[in-house]
């Protein structure tokens, strides 16, 4: 019986490691190459080449909330949620014929927009209660008050930048 147990836990540990070692590591974006070959081939006419990274939202631990003197609930009671991402590097080029009215000239258009972080943060709710803390003049009841309701704004914070590029053979 000893024997099987132990079995049981040594396979037990052999899968959990197995999953952890197989969890892929975790990337600010994924590369891809979007294929527009067929246009090419239906349409006759050269394709532009696109390459870019499609952004893997990182999401971050909630803020956490705080306790105000005065106050039954804790302010934001809904708190705002931090996601962070990298816009990939993004490349898109293009053939551009007769340049400057002569074949000789063909050239190639390109936009380009660097790697970029960007952050933002879900809002959140500030909830206030409908009474007050226990009050000593009213027999240690609490009284009513209005009830506070707010939203905290949300935010996205970065600076994505392109390059506009054209060249032209010498």
């Amino acid at each position: 019986m000893k024997t099987t147990a132990r079995g049981s836990i040594a396979a037990l540990m052999t899968c959990m490691a197995a999953a952890g070692a197989a969890t892929p590591a975790l990337a600010d974006s994924v590369p891809v190459g979007v294929p527009l070959e067929a246009v090419e081939t239906t349409l006759g006419v050269p394709a532009p080449r696109v390459a870019t990274g499609v952004p893997v939202p990182v999401v971050g631990a909630p803020e956490v909330p705080r306790h105000h003197t005065g106050d039954l609930l804790p302010a934001p009671l809904l708190p705002a949620i931090p996601v962070g991402t990298e816009l990939g590097d993004t490349l898109v080029t293009s053939p551009v014929p007769n340049l400057l009215g002569r074949p000789e000239t063909d050239g190639e258009g390109s936009v380009d927009a660097p790697a970029t972080t960007m952050r933002a943060r879900t809002p959140g709710a500030v909830v206030g209660a409908p009474l007050t803390m226990p009050d000593g003049s009213n027999f240690g009841l609490p009284n009513l008050t209005v009830p506070k309701l707010g939203l905290t704004a949300p935010e996205l914070v970065g600076a994505p930048t392109a390059l506009l590029g054209l060249g032209v053979p010498r």
